[in-house]
């Protein structure tokens, strides 16, 4: 379990989200990562971790909600999929392998005995790519960028001797009309040595590992350069597709073979999660003798009916998972601890190591997280520190190896490092946090960067940099500055990097939100405890942001205001007393009406979808007979309803199966209309 304030969770989410972009970008866009897979990993889980944990603080920019990275400036063309190019969640024990077969059972509603196959392959470490095969010919290779949109590398793959520009068996009518095929273009081991002897003869570039090699190979203007690069392919899967010419994941990637594309020779049917973990074994065992580079082992539902009835998740399929090989650990020296100065003040401490080198990556800098975790580790600087890289925690510390040695302890300063106002941890909190407030230049420079960032107003062209840069000259100062901006434009224009294009793109993005969605503004008010969900299940309350500040203003009361809030839901005491606390201090006052001075966000409308039930909350209640509880959930919330554990005034519609107990009475006595599965299921069907 994890135990944390609700202030630690949101703040971790935003620099996770903020550290998980950074890394697609790097990895999917510009083929340049700075972090390990694992790293990666452990990244991705502690965000699910918290999500988990804290629901109502998922960000609208969620990395549980995005698949790779937006296409970068490319010279190459950018080509929709016609389905979307979705990743996998991962696993990293036994029992998270053992848990996942469970899922499935559970959400298929399957009995302990039923059997549940499963395909097994090894998880290539390469460049995703999709084929679109019509009538047998290639007519279309894409990168899958970020899932919705990638680049067109049809010229490209044209080189690439795995991929036939027309499949086998054409001739005899068993190709389907238009069929997506799906996998990674790779190099081999031996041609990535060999390729890079080549390149230092040269004095070019040295490429990092193999998948930068043949990402950087694959994402080229000029084809006559990937032609020169020894690329592979082995097909995963498939995505569009005019009709499926198989009942079963194996049968399918067996007829994917037959048509002429390599598949894994190490894809298997596992009949128990036993099998499974067997295989994963048998597949590390030989991990360092593959001729390729793999990170894990994937596992599918066999059963393609089963697969669409599982559907997916945000970024994921329910039917599928990898099974991530574990990582490394390292030692190395801690050199210096510094301190940076968050949004909310927070001083959190940053070990600077020695470098060394972790799963391929070299590593410098390390999170200490807090005064506590120092003190837990007995860290000093000049201590020698083992570092872990496990896919269950984000990378940390995990031993002080000389914490024996007689050193004076690490003093945790009291005051501010960058305004040094005193620094103190509230009651009951771990974390300490500079009292400057606003005068705090970090905190407002962090509070003007959360201000624009994507979750928030999104201002395209008003990045980090930019408002450094601002900010040091005195033209930011608070959030409506932004919009005062165009008053500077002859200023602007100019300075390095500056000109009369650029400034205008930039005001005309910032003129662009003139009548900003005002649960981003209010998310990007940076009220602590108030993260994204928080501020849209305030807005579909209060619907404007005025009558939200009167009702902030008078729950600091008590009574029926404070009760109002606290009804809605994801909505807690901390989270009321931090509105009250904003809205009671004169300077966030005096900020706020500067900004609606300058901005004018409309009142709060949710979209939803086109369905009966769209915007209605749904309880489900009883024995499902067609489908699992889970299931007949993912439903409602597909048709844009909103599933709920339990009968209320404010539920909508109760669907009940057999055995109904107690909500069936409920919803009776509330006067809430009940209808049977049947009638949910034609419900579904009229939805499409």
């Amino acid at each position: 379990m994890i135990e944390m304030t609700e202030a630690d969770a949101a703040n971790e989410l935003m620099r996770l989200a903020r550290q998980i972009a950074r890394a697609n970008r790097l990895y999917h866009a510009e083929d340049a990562p700075e972090i390990s897979d694992a790293e990666y990993d452990a990244l991705v889980r502690r965000n699910a971790e918290l999500e988990a944990a804290y629901p109502h603080l998922i960000r609208p920019d969620s990395p549980s909600a995005q698949v790779g990275h937006e296409v970068a400036s490319s010279p190459l063309r950018k080509v929709a999929h016609e389905v979307r190019m979705m990743s996998l969640d991962n696993a990293f024990t036994d029992e998270e392998v053992e848990e996942f077969v469970g899922r499935v059972r559970r959400f298929l509603a399957l009995s302990e005995s039923a059997e549940v196959v499963m395909t097994a392959e090894d998880k290539i470490d390469g460049l995703s790519c999709s084929l679109r095969y019509e009538n047998g010919k290639l007519v279309r290779a894409a990168t899958r960028g970020d899932g919705q949109v990638g680049e067109d590398v049809t010229a490209n793959v044209a080189h690439i001797a795995d991929i036939p520009q027309e499949l086998k068996g054409t001739g005899l009518f068993d190709v389907p009309a238009v069929f997506e095929i799906r996998g990674e273009v790779y190099m081999a081991k031996a041609d990535f040595l060999a390729l890079n002897a080549r390149q230092a003869e040269a004095g070019d570039k040295i490429f990092a590992n193999p998948r930068n090699a043949a990402a950087g190979s694959l994402r080229q203007k000029d084809a006559s350069v990937t032609a020169s690069r020894p690329l592979r392919f082995l097909a995963h899967g498939w995505g569009a597709a005019s009709e499926v010419p198989a009942a079963t994941q194996f049968e399918m990637m067996r007829k994917i073979a037959d048509w002429g594309l390599p598949v894994s020779p190490l894809l298997v049917r596992c009949a128990s999660a036993a099998e499974m973990v067997a295989h994963y074994s048998t597949i590390g065992e030989q991990r360092a003798d593959l001729p390729y580079d793999i990170d894990g082992v994937v596992y599918k539902v066999d059963r393609l009916d089963w697969q669409e009835r599982l559907g997916f998740v945000a970024k994921a399929p329910r039917w599928g998972i990898a099974h991530k090989f574990p990582a490394e650990r390292a030692e190395t020296t801690l050199e210096a601890i510094d301190i940076q100065v968050g949004r909310t003040g927070k001083l959190t401490p940053v070990g600077r190591l020695k470098p060394v080198l972790v799963g391929g990556v070299t590593v410098t800098n390390v999170t200490l997280h807090n005064r506590d975790e120092i003190g837990r580790l007995g860290l000093r600087v000049g201590d020698r520190i083992v570092l872990q890289r496990a896919g269950d925690v984000i990378p940390q510390v995990v031993e002080n190896l000389t914490r024996d040695e007689t050193r004076e302890a690490y003093a945790f300063p009291d005051h501010c490092p960058e305004c040094q106002s005193e620094a103190v941890a509230e009651e009951g909190e771990v974390d300490v946090r500079c009292t400057g407030g606003l005068i705090c230049p970090a905190q407002r420079v962090e509070r003007l960067k959360h201000f624009v960032s994507r979750a928030a107003l999104d201002i395209e062209g008003l990045g980090e940099k930019t408002i450094i840069e601002f900010f040091h000259l005195g033209w930011l100062e608070s959030p409506a500055d932004i919009f005062r901006l165009r008053k500077r434009r002859s200023d602007i224009v100019g300075r390095e990097g500056w000109k009369d294009k650029s400034v205008d793109n930039l005001l005309a993005a910032i003129e662009a939100k003139r009548e900003p969605d005002a649960a981003r503004l209010l998310f990007g008010l940076g009220i602590r405890h108030v993260g994204a969900v928080t501020a849209r299940d305030l807005m579909k309350r209060f619907v404007t942001l005025p009558v939200l500040r009167d009702a902030a203003v008078a729950a600091r009361e008590g009574g029926e205001a404070t009760a109002d809030l606290l009804s809605i839901e994801g909505v807690g005491p901390v989270v009321v007393e931090a509105l009250g606390d904003f809205f009671h201090e004169p300077h966030n006052i005096a900020v706020w009406e500067d900004l609606l001075s300058e901005v004018s966000p409309p009142a709060y409308v949710v979209e939803t979808k086109d369905s009966a039930v769209a915007g209605k909350t749904i309880v489900f209640t009883g024995k499902l007979e067609t489908m699992s509880r889970d299931e007949a959930k993912a439903q409602a919330e597909a048709l844009g309803a909103r599933a709920a554990g339990s009968v209320s005034a404010k539920t909508d519609l109760v669907v009940a199966g057999p055995g109904a107990g107690s909500k069936l009475k409920q919803a009776a006595a509330l006067g809430i209309d009940v209808i049977d599965e049947a009638a949910w299921a034609e419900i579904v069907k009229a939805a499409g």
